[in-house]
């Protein structure tokens, strides 16, 4: 029997594309400048938050607020630099490099420093998939991107040095692909048939070199901050409830869990996507057996992505050893 109830589809809005309301101010000691600082509360008891910000590739610092949802937070930060907002590919968090261990998803530190990467040169390659999978993992920013977050060593990709790391994945064929999801543009190209030619417009980010940016500045003004020392295991966390608020960073526990989980997502489903394995481990609490924690999964936002019930039960295998300690 499966484990979930099958029910017509329902539309919910992604974890990391959320409406609230957060915003902040921030204030410069002594020269320098905390990434984050605590201000009053505002009339409806929220703290206000202010987060600084540079173009990867070279920008004075900009102050960020009054965002709730990566799509706001996005458009902020284009007002702030004078471009369209869709120019922007991803963000990483406390590091100017495309480094996909850095991607802003779908919770910010209240210390981290936002690094914005903004659409470079595109490009179209030819490809024929010799085998059955391509070698790719694919995540998305959670505002329409898909792009690629790690590339098989010895796969079909990686011999072709024009795709890296940080592409966004726009087109397969004639198919525009801007505004769907990681998990949509993985299926896509694993239905590809073997032994066939396709082709794929890529977008890269913009590599015009780290200038006009003091990159040690930002881990000075954290060291040397009040803020930092008091707040860096606290969280902004966009909430599927419609709500952007402060939480506290995972634990031990929870962050070799939400490890494995985003392990699974990859090989079961192609996509690398740290809020969707949050989502899922906290699914699973106060759930003590595989079929519950099914029905939980079938009654969230998690439904549209159609985990199977070998997917469930692997899920659950890593909670279980995640709970128990025997994983490290």
């Amino acid at each position: 029997m499966s484990l979930f109830k099958k029910r017509t589809a329902k539309k919910e809005t992604p974890a990391h594309e959320t409406n609230g309301d957060v915003s902040d101010s921030r204030h410069s000691q002594n020269g320098t400048r905390s990434s984050v600082e605590k201000a009053p509360e505002s009339s409806v008891g929220r703290p206000k938050l202010v987060f600084h910000c540079q173009l990867a590739h070279g920008s004075p610092t900009g102050l960020i607020s009054g965002f709730s949802n990566v799509r706001e937070l996005y458009q902020k930060i284009a007002e702030c630099y004078e471009f369209p907002a869709e120019d922007i590919l991803f963000c990483t968090l406390n590091t100017h490099k495309v480094d996909m261990t850095k991607l802003l998803g779908g919770q910010i530190g209240l210390d981290d420093f936002i690094f914005v990467h903004r659409k470079g040169r595109p490009k179209e390659i030819e490809i024929t998939k010799s085998e059955d999978a391509l070698g790719l993992t694919i995540t998305d920013n959670g505002a329409g991107y898909a792009f690629i977050k790690r590339i098989k060593e010895g796969s079909v990709i990686d011999t072709i040095k024009h795709i890296q790391v940080g592409d966004h994945i726009e087109k397969i064929n004639s198919e525009n692909l801007v505004g769907r999801r990681h998990f949509e543009v993985a299926k896509m190209l694993k239905e590809i048939p073997k032994n066939s030619n396709f082709t794929i417009r890529l977008v890269e980010p913009l590599k015009d070199g780290f200038i006009n940016v003091d990159p040690k500045g930002w881990i000075l003004a954290k060291a040397g901050s009040q803020t930092y020392a008091n707040w860096h295991q606290e969280t902004l966390r966009f909430r599927a409830n419609g709500q952007a608020q402060i939480e506290e960073q995972p634990n031990d526990e929870q962050r070799v869990a939400i490890d494995k989980i985003n392990n699974l997502l990859e090989n079961f489903m192609g996509i690398n996507d740290t809020e969707l394995a949050t989502l899922i481990w906290e699914q699973a609490q106060g759930k003590s057996n595989s079929m519950d924690f099914a029905e939980a999964v079938d009654n969230s936002e998690l439904e549209e992505f159609g985990f199977t019930d070998d997917f469930i039960i692997e899920l659950w295998g890593v909670i279980t050893d995640a709970r128990s300690g025997r994983l490290k």
